[in-house]
């Protein structure tokens, strides 16, 4: 199964593959960061099996997509990437269109992608939301992975994959930009599940789980598995779970 890429609101480029079921269902793959481009794919093909359609952006800035990493909240690119469903989607490498008509709309949020899909819950147009080891309060960091220090590290191993100025990356650390404890009245904890390891070592487990415990969010809370990666979502115990509160959401 090949992916195809294609193109929204002009800067975002979007890995994507169609539902391999007659359906209306889409599924968005809001990635952790840093990262590659293309790991999405066997994940992709999983939900794509089980009748959804497939997308995995970048965010405007990384990689492929155009414009200033962080220079505007990832919620924003995100929210783009929905707004666009509602149109013809064109692959850009061989100018076929598609129609989704979407009617159920899935964000999984993924470490630092889990404050796009819990600040989008509230939109109408969302019909659940699953974060894996997202990140919850950017003020609360880790000595694995400070932010200082993963500014250094993301310019120096990933070069221009990220194109981003030290004054909008410091925005992460005052707590007010893209930041779900300061931001509540854009969740909706109904939508919600969350997913983290207690053994996690780069997203605190005991900040999550103060959060999923304030605004009433269950959360799955593995004994062992460190900074999980949105693959678990693809293990058949895991997926009955998700089956599961996707099936009490979509309409």
């Amino acid at each position: 199964m090949h992916t195809l890429t294609t193109r929204f609101a002009n800067d975002i480029v979007s890995e994507f593959l169609p539902s391999q079921k007659p359906s209306n269902n889409v599924i968005i793959f809001c990635d952790g960061m840093p990262g590659l481009p293309g790991k999405k794919k066997k994940l992709m093909e999983f939900y794509a099996k089980k009748g959804y359609w497939a997308f995995n952006p970048r965010y405007r800035g990384a990689w492929e997509s155009g414009g200033s990493f962080l220079a505007h909240s990832p919620v924003e690119d995100i929210r783009d990437v929905i707004d666009g469903l509602f149109q013809p989607i064109k692959s850009i490498w061989d100018s076929v269109e598609y129609d989704i008509y979407p009617k159920n709309i899935i964000l999984v949020g993924g470490s630092f992608g889990g404050p796009s899909a819990l600040l989008l819950s509230s939109d109408s147009r969302v019909n659940a939301v699953i974060t894996v080891a997202g990140v919850v309060d950017w003020t609360q960091q880790t000595e694995t992975e400070p932010l200082d220090w993963l500014f250094d590290i993301t310019q120096q191993a990933f070069g221009e994959g990220y194109r981003m100025t030290r004054k909008n990356w410091d925005k992460l650390k005052s707590g007010n930009f893209y930041n779900p404890v300061n931001q509540l009245e854009d969740i909706d904890p109904t939508k919600v599940l969350m997913i983290h390891a207690k053994d996690d070592t780069v997203v605190p487990y005991e900040t999550t789980q103060v959060f999923a415990k304030k605004m009433g969010i269950p959360l799955i809370s593995l004994r062992t598995g460190d900074h999980l990666s949105s693959s678990i979502l693809t293990r058949w115990n895991m997926w009955r779970k998700i089956k599961k509160h996707l099936a009490s959401l979509m309409t």
